[in-house]
């Protein structure tokens, strides 16, 4: 499946084609900046882009009452459905946000700044939105967009990769890293793991390597640079267990990665290879049964 290249920079009012429409899995990552006069924004996941399209997901916060709120809502036919309001505001006047619209199979989910925002059920079907729309009082420095990866035979249904058998995983990641781009490794880990690690490479070295260990009860993260391994960073905590589910999400931002476990932020690590473009590998490895890979 082709992955579709980011809008970098656009100019707000941005419309843009989103390629293949969108389907289960796939996430589409906003970073930018709320302006700080901003009284309001919005983002429009839309069904074309002519006359008055459908749109699926209205993504609105909005700064000009009493209190801030994000309202999101559909719009069918001409007419706006019931609205759904969040006052925690995650995005504020003038700061810089990451925003990311991962597709699942009954609604989305938005991801705020690397933490879980809400879920907003699908009201029109995910299949027909093949346009995103922003305007109002933000500037956007990219929109990039991620499939599902799959192997080879293609498993089903698309995006799953067969447990057991591609441990240790390996995938070359087209076009590399950049602000915006994120990989999501979901699985089981092993009864009896003492270590797994997720490591995103470059040809001669480790930009990240995430490293939770068992036996220790902690999470290591570090770089290969030059052959030879940096300073650890040990906290943070543990968010993982033996025989437990997991989902890890990676969000490549501009200054440093944003690591969520299970949809919660738990880590954020600063770049040390700030070539992002060369980190083009990802790797799995360790005691885990993999369920989905996606980058």
């Amino acid at each position: 499946m082709a992955c579709q290249q980011p809008f970098f920079n656009p100019r707000v009012p941005f419309t843009g084609r989103i390629q293949g429409a969108l389907h289960e899995g796939k996430t589409i990552t906003l970073t930018g900046r709320v302006l700080p006069g901003s009284q309001r924004f919005y983002v429009n996941l839309q069904c074309g882009s002519r006359g008055n399209p459908d749109i699926a997901l209205h993504f609105n916060p909005r700064y000009d009452g009493s209190k801030d709120v994000v309202i999101c809502n559909t719009m069918q036919h001409s007419e706006w459905g019931p609205e759904e309001r969040d006052y925690s505001a995650p995005m504020a006047r003038g700061a810089n946000f990451t925003l990311m619209f991962l597709v699942n199979r009954d609604s989305y989910s938005l991801i705020v700044n690397g933490s879980h925002f809400m879920e907003y059920l699908h009201r029109l079907s995910f299949s027909r939105v093949d346009t995103i729309n922003v305007d109002g009082g933000v500037e956007i420095q990219s929109i990039a967009f991620a499939n599902p990866a799959v192997t080879s035979p293609p498993p089903q249904p698309g995006y799953l990769v067969h447990p057991h058998s591609v441990v240790p995983y390996k995938n070359i990641m087209v076009g590399g890293l950049y602000p915006g781009r994120n990989i999501i490794v979901q699985g089981v880990v092993n009864h009896n793991a003492d270590k797994f690690c997720v490591n995103l490479r470059f040809n001669s070295g480790v930009a990240l390597h995430f490293n939770p260990r068992f036996n220790e009860n902690i999470v290591v993260r570090n770089s290969l640079l030059k052959g030879q391994w940096g300073p650890e960073e040990r906290n943070g905590g543990m968010p993982f267990y033996r025989g437990q589910p997991f989902t890890v999400t990676i969000m490549c931002d501009t200054k440093c990665y944003r690591v969520m476990v299970n949809g919660v932020q738990m880590f954020s690590y600063n770049h040390r290879h700030f070539l992002l473009q060369e980190i083009d590998i990802l790797e799995v490895e360790g005691d885990v049964s993999l369920s989905s890979v996606l980058v």
